[in-house]
């Protein structure tokens, strides 16, 4: 029987509940025998000119080995864009600034010492002298502003996806309804439990090992090579635990290539941990794009054009925030079939923290717009939020279908996912309740938001399309091994991976180890991220399991003297038998006593997946403090067929708890000076367990044809339907007091404030 589809308990678990994790702060290996501890040193200011460093005064601490400057890394490769080709290339970042500092925690040097506090005391008597500079803070001026961040670029303008200067003047024309809002997708911090790190060690044949916490080791290893100017072979990256990520972890940042640069220059091992005031103000941000969004259609709720318009804030430095438009744009209208859509972006640079990926990246974003549009298209016509939705839902589909903006969505059934929300969670009955309320005049209102979305999944730019390796190798002793390109950090792919495994070898899941994270190990890799590991990294594992079947079987045909056709595998047994003659058996233990039993396979998918559902959000909202309080959260994530159901449910409520928060909590804020003013969790806001109710999970499953387990991706579905069904929950819940749009988060100062500035209109 297949253990496929069934709640197999998480296999990583009881070492992290028992022995606990080793995150790269806690890796002892002999290779880091006696290392030091790198400090860096952060520029306080948004905007300014060096004028000089000193470092006389940390060199004479205590403890302090060296300090280091941006001319002393002059040599080291700036740190580009992740796409080459589609973004500014006069705005890489270097890897300590030189002569301007752009965002306020921008390192400026690094003291070098024997322990981490007598660096962090070192590092306050670094003597920077700046000239500032006027800050550039907002991005839609930032684009035609009179502040340049790079002179010589000649603009602020990292990247334009889509010209408006394209858009049809008479997109709207026929419409008897047409609206219009300004929408900010706000910049949230990824806040890990675990910061950055990183710990390197040069060996003496040249080559560098550096552990460091990421998504990725190989994608990881490209970037820390290039970032030190190496041919990637002679760089080693090893993944310990990952104590979180969620986007902000894929490849290398320049702190991580500075670490391993002062290993080399001082001959001995380094390490680094951020402190958590660092990681907030220095860590690739998420989000932070202004959207406008224009629909118009008839009052019978038929939704006939639609146009999106993005300004994407990428931060001082244009990393992969800057390609997050290209995401957005692709997903424009959704799920939905509208007539005439158009979309244009262009991303800025600002004296800010870059913006990286983020759970979703990009993908959110698109949903949050259309989603907003629809409840305000809903709102113009007077019609029922869920009926607009219904009207202008695609039919279902099995066979795929692209939309004007260039996906390809593979399989869908998007209003069945809409009726199963709105089911599960009593619609009716909720729109009654919230007529009582509003009829008695309640200071407790409540609303009730919807969010259907679709995704893509899975995306990649290899040749012949995206791929995926895995190895295994069944022992004499009855263990087996699974080698795997991704990388987990919390997603239970050891667990997955060895059901996979065990299901076609029939060897016990407790007997199979999977192995990730070490370039030696596994070369090659897609890592995790973008919500391709199981339909790209699972499909690897099974391919590589029946493929191991299939060279097991000729050996067994020899040691059993028989056609190797006759042969019918056992998997109750985990051997190969005669056919009608099941004393005639080897079993694959025997297969691999004399010669390794291992199999490499390369799985490749014919393009990404696109997974869709439909949230619903209750909330409760106190008229006189603007207080919101969440009651209830029902979901429809589909991702096609779900191997663990236990594991996929914990997936659907990590997002749905960050997409909340989003929609409720999470703001990065800045003064007018650039200054971060969240730089530590006293002010950084996101939710413990006791803000959010539990989360109502319906299952739907509409299996993909893109690999064979008929898999999609599960793992950011909740940040991207959860945050506008919460926004729009808020907003429905005192529309009828006047309130047209709240933006997010909803904290309840902006809750108070428009309901202030409704009532005085």
């Amino acid at each position: 029987m297949s253990i496929l589809g069934t709640r197999v308990l998480r296999t990583e678990d009881p070492g992290f509940l028992t022995s606990g994790a080793v995150y790269t702060d806690d890796v002892a290996d002999l290779r880091l025998a006696g290392a030091c501890h790198v400090f860096f040193v952060r520029s306080p200011l948004a905007h300014a000119r060096i004028r000089g460093i000193d470092v006389t005064a940390a060199l004479g601490e205590p403890g302090v080995v060296a300090a280091f400057t941006g001319a002393d890394v002059a040599d080291l490769p700036l740190l580009g864009a992740p796409i080459p080709g589609l973004v500014n290339e006069q705005m890489g970042q270097p890897p300590l600034a030189r002569g301007v500092v752009r965002f306020a925690g921008e390192p400026v040097a690094v003291v070098v010492a024997e322990t981490r506090a007598q660096g962090e005391d070192a590092a306050e008597l670094v003597d920077v002298d700046y000239d500032p500079l006027p800050p550039v803070l907002d991005p839609a001026a930032a684009a035609d502003g009179p502040v340049l961040l790079f002179p010589e670029a000649g603009t602020n303008i990292a990247a334009s996806f889509g010209d408006a200067a394209d858009f049809d003047p008479g997109l709207f024309d026929g419409c008897e309804v047409v609206v219009s809002a300004d929408i900010v997708n706000q910049r949230i911090a990824p806040a890990p439990m675990e910061t950055r790190a990183a710990a390197a060690a040069w060996g003496p044949d040249g080559r560098l090992t550096a552990w460091i916490p990421n998504q990725g080791a190989q994608a990881t290893r490209s970037a820390l090579a290039a970032l030190l100017g190496l041919d990637p072979a002679l760089v080693r990256v090893i993944t310990p635990d990952v104590g979180g990520a969620f986007g902000a972890k894929f490849g290398a940042d320049p702190e991580h290539a500075v670490v391993c640069w002062v290993a080399r220059q001082i001959g001995r091992p380094a390490r680094w941990a951020e402190t958590r005031s660092e990681n907030l103000v220095a860590m690739g941000h998420g989000r932070a794009q202004q959207q406008r969004v224009t629909i118009g259609g008839r009052r019978d709720g038929t939704v006939t054009a639609y146009r999106l318009e993005i300004v994407q804030d990428a931060g001082a430095y244009p990393r992969f925030g800057a390609f997050l438009p290209m995401m957005t744009r692709m997903m424009t209208p959704g799920p939905y079939a509208i007539g005439r859509a158009e979309a244009a972006a262009r991303s800025v640079v600002t004296t800010t923290t870059p913006v990286g990926a983020y759970r979703g990246a990009g993908r959110p974003e698109a949903t949050a717009a259309v989603e907003r549009a629809m409840d305000l298209f809903a709102a113009e016509t007077g019609l029922d939020p869920a009926d607009v939705r219904r009207t202008n839902l695609l039919p279902t589909f099995s066979e795929p279908h692209q939309t004007a903006f260039g996906a390809v969505y593979d399989s869908g059934d998007y209003p069945a996912a809409l009726d199963r929300a709105l089911a599960a969670a009593g619609y009716p009955e909720l729109r009654a309740e919230q007529a009582r309320r509003r009829a008695a005049g309640d200071v407790r209102q409540l609303g009730i938001g919807l969010a259907c979305y679709v995704e893509i999944t899975g995306p990649g730019a290899e040749a012949g399309g995206p791929r995926e390796n895995a190895t295994i190798e069944v022992h004499a002793d009855g263990t087996a091994t699974i080698l795997t390109g991704t990388s987990p950090h919390g997603q239970g792919h050891a667990t997955v991976w060895a059901m996979l495994a065990s299901d076609e070898l029939g060897i016990d899941v407790d007997k199979i180890t999977v192995r990730w994270g070490d370039t030696d190990l596994v070369p090659e890799g897609g890592g995790t991220g973008g919500s391709r590991s199981l339909q790209q990294g699972g499909a690897a594992v099974q391919q590589a399991a029946r493929e191991l079947l299939e060279v097991a079987r000729q050996r067994a045909a020899s040691e059993l003297e028989a056609s190797a056709a006759d042969l019918v595998f056992d998997v109750s047994r985990s051997a190969f038998e005669v056919a009608g003659d099941p004393d005639a058996a080897v079993p694959l233990t025997t297969l691999a006593e004399t010669e390794p039993l291992l199999v490499r396979a390369v799985f490749r998918a014919p393009g990404p997946t696109f997974p869709f559902g439909a949230h619903l959000a209750v909330a409760e909202v106190d008229t006189e403090t603007g207080k919101v309080t969440l009651r209830r959260m029902v979901t429809v994530d589909d991702a096609g067929t779900v191997i663990n159901p236990l594991l996929a449910e914990g997936q659907r409520h990590g997002g749905i708890a960050q997409g909340a928060a989003q929609a409720l909590y999470e703001e990065v804020l800045y003064d007018a000076e650039g200054n971060p003013l969240t730089s530590t969790f006293a002010d950084y806001s996101f939710p413990s367990a006791a803000e959010l109710p539990s989360f109502e999970l319906a299952d739907m499953a509409t299996p993909t044809s893109y690999n064979p387990l008929g898999a999609k991706g599960i793992g950011e579905a909740g940040t991207i339907g959860a945050t506008p069904a919460v926004q729009n929950a808020i907003v429905d819940a005192v529309s009828h007091l006047g309130v047209r749009h709240i933006d997010m988060p909803a904290t309840p100062q902006r809750v108070w404030q428009a309901l202030r500035a409704a009532a005085q209109d």
